[in-house]
């Protein structure tokens, strides 16, 4: 596996059963915080396209819910996988392998994040913690800037 730098890391050797469990449990999409905020999303009249994949700086980047007459691009990140400031820390077995690859992750989103607003999208956010009601009326709030009074894109 290619780490950041194009460092090359052999997978590390599982250190028990239930981390091997936890790892092939975990999904890319349709994860349970992703589910409750595209529910809250769709409650509150608003349609999006999920998982579209989106080709920006010839990389192809896949947000979790994507609103493209809006332009807004929105990422469910998890805590682990993204290095959340409050829930978000490094493994102590097998360190070598998790602390690049994690860091790496932070360095990609930041990247995806640059590249999407260069190409005109506003992106968003939401940690997997975060309430799905409040993070789909700060969406909400994006999504409709610009409509008129019948949804269409105003101008």
């Amino acid at each position: 596996m290619a780490l950041g730098g194009g460092k090359r890391v052999p997978y590390p050797v599982p250190t028990n059963a239930a981390a091997t469990r936890v790892g092939e449990g975990n999904k890319r999409k349709d994860t349970i915080p992703e589910v409750r905020l595209r529910s809250d999303l769709h409650g509150r009249g608003l349609r999006f396209r999920k998982d579209l994949p989106l080709v920006v700086e010839g990389r192809k980047v896949r947000p979790d819910v994507v609103f493209t007459r809006a332009r807004v691009a929105v990422f469910v990140d998890g805590c682990f996988w993204h290095g959340c400031p409050v829930h978000g820390r490094m493994p102590r077995s097998n360190a070598g392998y998790w602390v690049p690859k994690l860091r790496r992750n932070v360095e990609r989103d930041r990247q995806i994040d640059e590249d999407l607003a260069r190409a005109g999208w506003t992106v968003v956010r939401v940690w997997e913690h975060e309430n799905a009601e409040e993070a789909a009326s700060r969406i909400g709030s994006l999504v409709c800037e610009g409509r008129d009074a019948g949804g269409r894109a105003a101008g």
